[in-house]
């Protein structure tokens, strides 16, 4: 069996328990359940501030810790199943479970139930937050505060339109691994327009390439993805994408056909493949 090292828990003789008998390890352990406490933390390829950031966690979203080492958790995201390691500062234990996430790009938690109190940093789309209890448009949530109503949405309801939750991005800044409002890359924004939309996706535009089928390039519609080598772009029509992109430093919006070029020209090559997730 073929174990991907950014989605398999093990590192140096260490392994999670639920491996065993799987791979070969000195060790095998138990994960601890922790959550992230911040609007976005770095899961990072080292237990060092300075290490690359190759994933995020979301408030509100399971961190499954294996081992603690400088300051550091090593472990997995439960959303996408990412590995690394996070700052012990940016989780805590698990809390109530949630009973909502966000579904705008972001919004803002207030100390109290009115839009002049002070707020929090933004709290990114696919958040996870509890509610405990509602004061006129506004729902308070555990560890975070009061939230506007009309930016939350029930667990197990979803948007309907991956697209039109990419484009609600439109100019957000590029960040290598991000994948929260205040900045991310190709493949976070487009798992963040599918997750919005309760369609599973995984980190990477690699492994996003295996999603779907294949679909011809004279036959494109709304949310196909395009792919090139290390990049991904999810259609908005038949002619015009959309794509968190190191070129503009943000999401723009771009005909494909100019795309193609411009990416070519600059070393990147021709599409890899088209598919119909």
């Amino acid at each position: 069996m073929n174990f991907d090292p950014r989605t398999t828990l093990r590192r140096d003789g260490l392994a999670d328990l639920r491996l065993e008998g799987l791979i070969e390890a000195e060790r095998f352990d138990a994960t601890r359940p922790m959550q992230a406490a911040m609007p976005s933390a770095a899961i990072r390829d080292a237990p060092d501030p300075a290490a690359q950031q190759v994933d995020q966690l979301l408030f509100g979203e399971g961190f499954e810790v294996l081992e603690t080492r400088d300051g550091f958790h090593f472990g997995q995201a439960r959303r996408d199943g990412y590995v690394g390691w996070v700052s012990a500062d940016a989780l805590v234990e698990v809390g109530a479970p949630p009973t909502h996430w966000i579904g705008v790009r972001a919004t803002f938690a207030f100390a109290t139930a009115s839009i002049k109190a002070p707020a929090s940093e933004p709290i990114g789309l696919n958040s996870l937050v509890a509610a405990t209890d509602e004061s006129g448009p506004f729902v308070r949530t555990a560890c975070l505060g009061w939230l506007p109503k009309r930016h939350l949405i029930p667990i197990g309801e979803v948007r309907q339109d991956p697209a039109a939750v990419a484009l609600e991005h439109l100019h957000a800044p590029y960040l290598w691994g991000g994948r929260h409002a205040s900045g991310l890359d190709c493949s976070g924004l487009v798992q963040q327009a599918r997750l919005a939309c309760g369609l599973g996706c995984p980190r990477d535009t690699d492994q996003q390439q295996a999603l779907g089928a294949e679909t011809p390039p004279d036959g494109l519609r709304r949310g196909d993805l395009v792919f090139w080598k290390g990049h991904v772009a999810m259609m908005i029509d038949a002619e015009v994408m959309v794509h968190a992109n190191a070129f503009h430093m943000g999401v723009a919006i771009e005909p494909l056909a100019e795309a193609i070029q411009r990416i070519d020209a600059a070393g990147g090559g021709t599409p890899t493949a088209f598919r119909r997730p």
